[in-house]
């Protein structure tokens, strides 16, 4: 639709531009038909050859064609230099040099047309960096994937060998090279089951099964189910729930794996025994919920890695126990609500908080 607008008021200004350069020719043409006439009077001119007449009209309509061409191009001459100028920035943004932007002059319809080429370049620059953003995401995790995926796969293979060539001293250190094999399979399994999980939020196609909550009820039932693994951890919680009633819209299920991630995670490394604080209160427009464990070797621990892929602690890393996906999940799944999720560390006591906006329902919604 701007396009169809640009040119008609191009073709608009070029026929003008044709008029007034033909009113000028022909203005021209009669002066000269009077400065002739009056040259011819003068010189008592009555008669002349049809050679010389011809020859006369023909240098006159040459004058006043190149007075056209010429009124022609003095309307236009900034405008054919700023064409000029669009066709070269378009072709060097056609070679590659994406994000280039044309110098604005004037307020004219060749200025709209150059905004338009300028936010065209600008979009396809984005587009560019999204895309090899992308590329080396993609790089990047199957070159971890390789990794991480070929460690208990090595070992598998390595016992599975050992078992088949009988490479063992008695039934205990077979039963042993059985529960390592089992142990390891099962870490590949949850390896690979938190990658297919952390592809699929990837996908820009998922849907979302949203629905009207109140969020304190979702925190209670959640923090309810943990409650006696936290008791036998010696962990005490701590709740500092500010109001009766948070209104969200999420996918229930996909929320609830951030907080059972979380969970888990206070679980696993909290201090024992220690108290874990968790704090739940709401703003004009988002929910914010708070939650704090007291951690052992805490100087270990690099905040800004935390959302990484495949990044985990030094003690996760040691015992085998995180695949370092699950931060990166919850991260993932907390944009998709249009929220955000972030990390705090201060001496011992480190804080995840996570903002959700809040949704009221509207009429006929039930």
């Amino acid at each position: 639709m701007t396009f169809v607008k640009v040119r008609n008021r191009l073709v608009f200004h070029l026929l003008f531009i044709i008029a007034l350069s033909a009113i000028i020719s022909i203005f021209s043409l009669l002066g000269i038909f009077q400065i002739t006439g009056y040259a011819y009077e003068k010189l008592n001119i009555t008669y002349v050859n049809v050679f010389t007449a011809v020859s006369v009209t023909i240098v006159i309509f040459s004058l006043v064609l190149t007075i056209f061409i010429f009124s022609f191009i003095f309307f236009t001459r900034k405008k054919i230099r700023f064409l000029k100028d669009i066709s070269e920035n378009v072709q060097r943004i056609s070679n590659g040099d994406l994000g280039l932007t044309i110098n604005l002059k004037g307020n004219d319809e060749l200025t709209l047309l150059a905004k338009n080429i300028n936010t065209m370049s600008k979009e396809l620059e984005d587009r560019f960096i999204k895309v090899n953003k992308m590329e080396q995401d993609r790089n990047e995790l199957i070159s971890n994937v390789s990794h991480d995926l070929r460690t208990p796969l090595t070992s598998v293979i390595g016992y599975v060998d050992l078992i088949l060539k009988k490479k063992y001293d008695n039934q205990d250190q077979f039963r042993n090279y059985v529960q390592i094999i089992n142990q390891k399979s099962l870490r590949l399994k949850t390896l690979i089951d938190e990658l297919f999980e952390y592809s699929r939020l990837s996908n820009t196609n998922l849907t979302l099964n949203m629905e009207f909550i109140n969020f304190v009820d979702f925190i209670e039932q959640i923090f309810g189910e943990y409650a006696l693994d936290f008791e036998s951890q010696q962990i005490k919680v701590i709740q500092k729930i500010h109001t009766h009633m948070v209104p969200v819209k999420i996918d229930t299920e996909k929320i609830a794996r951030v907080y059972e991630n979380l969970l888990a995670n206070c679980l696993k490394y909290s201090a024992k025994p220690s108290e874990l604080e968790v704090e739940l209160l709401k703003t004009d427009k988002i929910s914010l919920f708070k939650i704090s464990n007291k951690v052992v070797d805490a100087q270990f621990i690099r905040v800004n890695k935390l959302f990484e892929r495949f990044f985990v602690g030094e003690r996760a890393r040691t015992s085998q126990e995180g695949t370092g996906l699950g931060l990166a999940i919850a991260k993932k799944i907390v944009e998709l609500h249009n929220g955000k999720i972030y990390v705090d560390l201060k001496e011992e006591w480190i804080t995840f908080t996570i903002e959700l906006p809040l949704e009221h329902k509207g009429k006929g919604e039930e």
